[in-house]
């Protein structure tokens, strides 16, 4: 009878070292889940203000062109007029 007596039985349904996995393994899910998700967040936000700062550089660049032909016309104008100016001054001479 001795024999028997130190003989365990099989644990049937849930045990607590059972339980205590699940809820590791939930944990580590839920922290990698967060993780990835604040990870995913700032990636956003770092991107809108990359293309924020994008569309300013080509607003900028255009109106670089923009000014740069401004002043190309200015000196053809200046040049235009200043040829005219010394020709009327030549004349009235």
């Amino acid at each position: 009878m001795a024999a028997k007596r130190k003989k365990k039985a099989a644990p049937n349904g849930i045990t607590f070292g059972m339980v205590s996995v699940v809820l590791m393994s939930m944990s580590i899910i839920l922290i990698l889940t967060m993780i990835k998700i604040y990870l995913s967040n700032q990636i956003y936000y770092e991107s809108k203000k990359v293309n924020k700062i994008q569309r300013e550089v080509e607003a900028l660049n255009a109106e670089n062109i923009i000014l740069k032909q401004n002043v190309e016309a200015l000196k053809f104008k200046n040049r235009v007029a200043d040829t005219i100016f010394e020709i009327s001054e030549t004349d009235n001479e």
